[in-house]
């Protein structure tokens, strides 16, 4: 695990570098005190969690959800960290025999971003789809906040205080939240017992 973690720091280290050389700065000369530097960045530990789950599939449950959504209530509950690219982290979350929903993880120059990808069963891109935002601050090692973005707020104004989470406890949880006034929701993964990795989703 602590091999994988620091494959997972040195990957977005290098996303991060990309970004340092095109405005103009000198990075680090030296990658291993970066590395050692980055070890405590809550966002770099986080992304290594993350990544550190690529290919394996969890079940879940919802142990949140007011006011209650009947379209997830009471249906299977499973996500799939399905790919593991430099900066970007996809994670296909099915409900039922729903497939239509991908979380994306991503890194910018100022954090994390959470996009929500929704398709049609035909492949196409759902009306409300690509709607999310980004952290603010570093957050912590195990959890980061996501506020959601003016395209969120434009495409659904009752959005636009969303602030989702993702937590990450390594061989125990993963959380995906959402909360605003009026509305919370949060799915738990157990970790601790991979299944077998579903179909792929809806255009993917």
């Amino acid at each position: 695990m602590r091999l994988i973690a620091r494959r997972g720091l040195l990957t977005l280290l290098s996303v991060a570098l990309l970004g340092t050389v095109a405005c103009g700065r000198t990075p680090d000369a030296d990658p291993e005190a970066t590395v050692a530097a980055a070890e405590t960045d809550p966002q770099l530990v986080f992304w290594a969690a993350l990544e550190a789950l690529c290919g394996q599939a969890f079940e879940g449950r919802i142990v949140e959800s007011e006011p209650p959504d009947a379209s997830l209530d009471g249906q299977r509950q499973v996500m799939h960290v399905r790919s593991c690219e430099p900066g970007e982290i996809r994670i296909p979350y099915f409900v039922g025999d729903d497939r239509s929903r991908t979380w994306v993880v991503t890194t910018t120059a100022a954090g994390l971003r959470l996009k929500h990808d929704h398709r049609h069963e035909d492949g196409t891109e759902d009306d409300l789809t690509q709607y999310g935002g980004d952290t603010e601050g570093r957050g912590a090692d195990r959890v980061q906040d996501f506020h959601a973005d003016a395209f969120t707020a434009g495409l659904v104004p009752t959005a636009a205080t969303n602030i989702w989470t993702l937590e990450v406890v390594p061989g125990e949880t993963f959380a995906y939240a959402l909360r605003r006034e009026g509305r919370r929701f949060r799915v738990e993964f157990d970790l601790g017992t991979p299944i077998e990795a579903p179909l792929p989703p809806w255009g993917g």
